[in-house]
């Protein structure tokens, strides 16, 4: 199974576009920057991650470089956005359970 914390520790297949960051500009990073972009409800796994903040969360995903980009969240740290690579079934997933 995918843990995202521990991808990033031990990967350095990432980009971390923004960090330390609110919840709003993250997501807003994500409106303006994603090829496309999928809503989801806060509390949805995500690449084995729940995703938390405020609804309705924005996935990007970029079909060409195979990755999504996610705003992640971790206490005493801020709100990032991160994109990573995730397989084709991943994206699909995520595209399931869109609001």
């Amino acid at each position: 199974m995918f843990c995202l914390d521990i991808y990033l520790q031990e990967s350095e297949d990432y980009e971390i576009h923004m960090t330390r960051a609110g919840f709003k500009d993250c997501a807003r990073y994500i409106e303006d920057n994603a090829l496309e972009v999928v809503h989801v409800k806060p509390g949805e796994k995500i690449v084995g991650a729940r995703i938390i903040g405020v609804p309705p969360v924005p996935i990007g995903i970029n079909e060409e470089k195979g990755t999504i980009m996610i705003p992640y969240t971790k206490p005493c740290y801020g709100t990032a956005t991160v994109e990573i690579p995730v397989p084709p079934e991943e994206r699909e997933k995520i595209r399931a359970v869109k609001i």
